[in-house]
């Protein structure tokens, strides 16, 4: 019971602090990372997509793109100075801003 109450801690903990999924099974933790995203150019991005980006958002400077396996998009948008990151479907449709 105190070894299942550990694990149980340990993967609350680490599914707070890091970006990461975490699964218990019978022998330990096993981590997994979500997604990987590549550094792309902005310019990579296809230009329907990027005017659907900067038709919501075309007061923003973006800083940096980079692109996920499955075609998502996070982007690293920029106003008056401050940072904010952004991720897009294939498509251009916000998903999520952090």
């Amino acid at each position: 019971m105190r070894k299942l109450l550990f694990m149980l801690t340990i993967t609350a903990c680490v599914a707070i602090i890091s970006p990461v999924k975490a699964y218990i099974n019978v022998s330990g933790i096993i981590i997994v990372q979500e997604k990987q995203y590549k550094k792309i150019n902005v310019s990579d991005i296809p230009k329907e997509v990027l005017d659907k980006i900067k038709k919501q958002y075309g007061n923003y400077t973006i800083n940096e793109a980079q692109k996920a396996d499955d075609g998502e998009y996070k982007l690293i948008l920029s106003k008056d100075g401050i940072d904010n990151t952004a991720t897009f479907t294939s498509a251009g449709d916000l998903i999520k801003i952090y």
